[in-house]
Order: C-alpha cells, then structure tokens, then sequence
C-alpha cells in the first residue's frame, strides 16, 4: 500500500478516537445538567447509564459480523451517526422514558463506533508494521480532555448547554464523515470467513483477563460518568471548576497512553500493570479522603494515569495467551470488559443512593486494588 494512503488512513483512525472521546466527554460533563433538568435522583441516573451499557453490550455481540460482512467504513459511519444524533436529542427529550431510549440508542452507537474504529486500527497497525494501538487510545483520551475543557468553557461563559450539546454533535459527525474517506479499503477490515462467528465467552487465562478488564472498565467508567458529579455534588464546585475533574483524568490518560509502549518495555507486562493499578487505587482514596476541589482535580489525574495502560496492557497480554488466536483474545477478554463497563456506573449509582457518591467512588479504589492483587496470576505464563 502506498504509504501517503497509509499515512492518510492512520490519521483518519486518530481522528475518530479523538471524536469518539470527545463525545463521550461532552456526555459526561453534561451527566449534571441532565440530572437537574429532569430531575433525577442517582438512582435514576443509574438506570439510564445501564441502558447505555445494554445497548454496547447488544451491539457488541454483533458488530465482529458487521464489520466482517461491510469492513470497518460504514459501521463507523453508522455508529457515530447514532452516537451523535441520540445524545444531541438528550436536553430535548420530554421525559423519562424517552431519555433511557435516547441512553439506550447512545449505547448501541458507541458500542458499534468503538469496536469498528478499532477493527481499523488494527488493520492500520498491520499495514504500518509496528506497535502504534496506544497511541490511538491515546487520542481518544486526548478527545475526551478536549470535551471536558470546552464544557468547562461553555458553563464559565454561561452558553446554553443544549447550545454546546447540539454544536459538538453536528461537528464531531461532520469530522467523522470528512475522516471515514481516508479509511482503508474495505478488503483491510472486510472478513467473509468470519462475519457469521458469534461472540464467545473465554475460559481459563483469558477469562481471568476478562475479569481485570472488567474491573479496570468499571474504574474507567465511573470516572467518565461520575466524577463531574461528584465535583459539583459531593464538593459544591460551579460548572466550570467541575469540568476540569473530568479534563484532568482524561489528560493524564492520554498522557499515560502515549508513554505506555515505552513503560512495558521497560518494567514488563506484569509489573507495569501492579504499579498502575496501586497508583490508581491510592489516588481514589486518598482524594475521597481530602474531599477538595483541587485535591480531587490531581487526585483524578493520577487515577487516569494509572488506568491509562491497564487496558492496552491487558489487550496485548490477551493476543499472547497460548493456543489463542490474537484476535480471539482480544475479542474475549473486551467482551468481558464491557459487561464491566455496562454494570460498573449503575452499581456505583445504587451506592450513592443509599449511602453518598463518595462511598461509591470508593469501588474505584477497591476494584483497582484487586487488579493489582491478581495480576501476578492472571499473567503467569505469558509473555512479556
């Protein structure tokens, strides 16, 4: 392939990390206003955040076949116009019912999105011949840095929200469509051998894996989802200082990930993943103790920097277990980590119903200690 083309196509796989991360971002800013708006209590926020992670989950055991069956191009299209076109109705929405639909479309979009963005990634990193994956991570958390700090913006500038929601939306689609023409050619990510395979859950080393992603997922997660909240509701901070809760978390992770190739080479798999583990874990507790405004806005950026290469780690770990095909490790152990994704807000939203949204973001800080403590097994055998 000629390398200007391959060149075009990893920037057009930057580019949609970087919008898929600035959507959800300008979501998770917005967690707030949609909780004032309509009304809600935790609990309520809790449902809606599971329909989101139903509709990923519903979407994940298909979009391997989608992809399969019309390459990368049109599921990334399709998805980012669900993502898109649900979460700018959200603040129109007359309702209840009508926002967990909205919630549950979002889910569907995000989760067909995600996993065709990365299905090109891959191939891009086939084409290149060499390890680039984190950096595209490192661009989707370099999206949702962008998001947080414009909906920082916005809220000091007293803008409407709907305003930013609707703008953000119609432009990042706008990005997505302009970027998808310098994707591969479909044949890259087109696969008619496996567009009937269903999703298939691991067992053994690679279950164990599953098992860390979906505690990292459920760190991850929370932090996307709650951390503007608890900035505004737990600390009484304005919208503009509770944004940057969410910026600095999404800084640090992508900072992480842009260093995370050079870390594992340095201290190995297994270790990177326990020194980054007991970071994350030390920063939530210690910041839920502080209980400040500018304690919790460092605290949450080094939790970001120590879930940034949890998930790449476990990834690549996942396409060295042995007898394991590379692409079925990784499609495993992701599909546990979204069950984790899925299940980890809503669990932290029945917490804070019944006790406070700092008990809750303690699972943070217990989820990410369990990762260090098994890590050692989970990647006995496997090479650094």
């Amino acid at each position: 392939m000629p390398a200007r083309r391959l060149l075009h196509a990893r920037i057009a796989t930057k580019a949609h990390f970087f919008i898929c991360g600035l959507l959800f971002a300008t979501w998770g800013v917005h967690v707030p206003t949609v909780k004032a708006q309509f009304g809600l209590s935790e609990a309520q926020l809790a449902w809606l955040m599971l329909a989101a992670g139903i509709g990923s989950l519903i979407t994940l055991t298909r979009v391997g076949g989608w992809v399969a069956r019309h390459g990368a191009r049109p599921v990334v299209l399709c998805g980012a116009c669900v993502v898109s076109a649900s979460l700018a109705a959200l603040l129109f929405a007359p309702g209840y019912v009508v926002l967990m639909l909205l919630l549950f479309a979002f889910g569907l979009g995000s989760g067909a999105f995600d996993v065709a963005m990365n299905a090109e990634a891959v191939a891009v990193e086939r084409e290149m011949g060499k390890p680039i994956m984190s950096s595209f991570h490192g661009f989707f958390s370099l999206g949702g840095l962008a998001g947080a700090l414009i909906g920082s913006l916005v809220a000091g500038a007293g803008a409407r929200p709907v305003l930013h929601v609707v703008l953000t939306c119609t432009a990042g689609f706008a990005l997505v469509w302009f970027a998808a023409r310098a994707m591969l050619p479909t044949h890259a990510t087109h696969s008619p051998d496996e567009q009937h395979q269903g999703f298939r859950l691991p067992h053994g080393v690679l279950l164990l894996l599953g098992l860390l992603a979906a505690l990292a997922l459920v760190s991850e997660g929370a932090m996307y989802d709650w951390s503007t909240l608890y900035m505004s509701q737990e600390l009484a901070s304005p919208a503009s200082i509770a944004a940057l809760g969410y910026a600095a978390f999404s800084g640090a992770m992508a900072a992480g990930r842009f260093g995370g190739d050079w870390l594992r080479g340095r201290l190995g798999a297994s270790l990177t993943l326990q020194c980054s583990a007991w970071m994350a874990g030390a920063a939530m507790l210690l910041t839920l103790l502080i209980g400040e405004r500018w304690a919790a806005i460092g605290g949450f950026a080094l939790v970001g920097l120590g879930l940034s290469n949890v998930i790449p780690v476990l990834f690549s770990a996942a396409a060295r277990v042995p007898g394991v095909s590379p692409a079925s490790g990784i499609a495993g152990v992701s599909g546990i980590g979204y069950l984790g994704f899925m299940c980890g807000p809503p669990l932290i939203g029945a917490i804070a119903e019944h006790s406070s949204l700092t008990s809750g973001l303690l699972v943070v800080a217990f989820f990410t200690v369990l990762v260090a403590l098994l890590t050692p097994r989970a990647m006995r055998g496997i090479q650094r």
